[in-house]
């Protein structure tokens, strides 16, 4: 009898206790819902921004929803600011080039080395932000990350509700190139 009692007794401090865990886990996951919606308003990736003469400087793409903006920021200071409203539309482009430069380069300690980078290509990624400020057309260029480009295009899509010129083109060449191969 005495057994039964206490075990009656801890199932009720149990199940009582259950009910307060699952308000404590409640509460948390509510929380933490909370807070993860007020960081999704605002969004970074590395990418590097070009300049007129070429070169690339390492910098971050953010984009706010909060001041509905976006920021690329180089070296803590902000390169760019371009208001969503003031964007006139996004493009992507994907280029190859042989790595002759560097190949020359390693060609000075191996012959066969630098004649094997040079035959090789690099890609890159290549995200346009056109724009306007006042009355006058502006451009900014972004090299993106291979890796990252499609969740850069993603992400501005979903952000600006703008779409990405140019990926849907890339899509359809890739698949164009499939079916040649196919029928070959």
């Amino acid at each position: 009898m005495e057994r039964t009692r206490t075990r009656s007794v801890l199932n009720s401090v149990c199940i009582r206790g259950g009910k307060q865990v699952k308000r404590i886990i409640f509460v948390f996951l509510t929380a933490l819902a909370v807070a993860n919606l007020s960081l999704a308003e605002e969004t970074t990736f590395k990418v590097k921004l070009a300049d007129a003469k070429g070169k690339q400087a390492d910098a971050n793409m953010i984009l706010s929803d909060n001041n509905k903006n976006i920021v690329v920021r180089v070296a803590d200071r902000d390169a760019a600011t371009i208001p969503y409203d003031q964007v006139d539309k996004f493009s992507y482009e994907y280029t190859k080039k042989h790595r002759i430069t560097q190949g020359a380069i390693v060609m000075v300690a191996s012959l066969g080395a630098g004649a094997i980078v040079m035959l090789t290509k690099s890609k890159s990624h290549w995200l346009y932000i056109d724009f306007h400020e006042q009355t006058a057309p502006k451009s900014v260029v972004l090299r993106m990350d291979k890796n990252d480009y499609k969740n850069i295009c993603a992400a501005v899509k979903t952000h600006t509700g703008k779409e990405v010129q140019g990926l849907e083109d890339d899509k359809a060449k890739k698949e164009k190139k499939k079916d040649e191969k196919k029928d070959k």
